[in-house]
């Protein structure tokens, strides 16, 4: 019972807590978008960003990270990027390309972190690259909502463009995390190579 409670007192933290935030708003994130109201939409993403920057600063900052943390970000990352690119599709059917690209960089990036852990090799931390594309994703929905919210403009080829990036930077990220999914399996055969010489050596002397 001691255990439980100090499991539980250790990840009631701030982070935590952002990170839960950003589960939650997705539903009114949602409801917003599927009904077109963009100022709604427009803050419950602002509030998703700001949490989602915050949360690992502070974790970092005041040595708050935790191993539930570290699951829950992620989740709350991909829960958000697939819900509002649904939206999206739905509500611009042309943007269908996002979403299969979306769902293959998912499911492969899933594939990767399941191979590693039955590799048992420890999944690597979230890197610059899949950061960066997460923020450009952040920064093109927030400015279309923006554009239709405010001044009720729909610009078709800006919405292509910015898509376009933010594929484009999910592609990148994906061949980066595929870059170093096979390093790390290649490090790991190395070491077992060489455990395996080191056996050798020992029971040939």
């Amino acid at each position: 019972m001691d255990k439980v409670t100090s499991s539980i007192k250790r990840n009631l933290t701030v982070p935590n807590f952002l990170t839960l935030l950003r589960i939650v708003v997705i539903i009114p994130l949602v409801k917003f978008l599927l009904n077109e109201n963009y100022i709604g939409a427009g803050v419950m993403m602002l509030i998703s960003a700001v949490s989602d920057m915050f949360d690992g600063l502070i974790a970092r900052k005041f040595n708050l990270i935790t191993q539930l943390g570290k699951i829950l970000d992620p989740i709350a990352d991909k829960l958000t990027l697939i819900a509002v690119v649904i939206c999206i599709n739905i509500l611009y059917p042309s943007l269908l390309i996002l979403v299969i690209v979306l769902f293959c960089k998912e499911l492969l990036m899933l594939s990767g972190g399941c191979i590693l852990l039955k590799l048992k090799i420890k999944p690597p931390a979230a890197k610059w690259y899949g950061k960066m594309s997460t923020a450009i994703f952040y920064t093109s929905v927030v400015t279309i909502v923006l554009f239709k919210a405010i001044w009720n403009i729909t610009n078709k080829p800006m919405l292509i463009t910015m898509f376009a990036i933010t594929t484009a930077a999910m592609i990148f990220s994906l061949v980066n995390y595929a870059i170093l999914f096979f390093k790390l399996i290649q490090e790991r055969e190395k070491k077992e190579k060489d455990k395996k010489t080191d056996n050798f050596i020992d029971n040939d002397i």
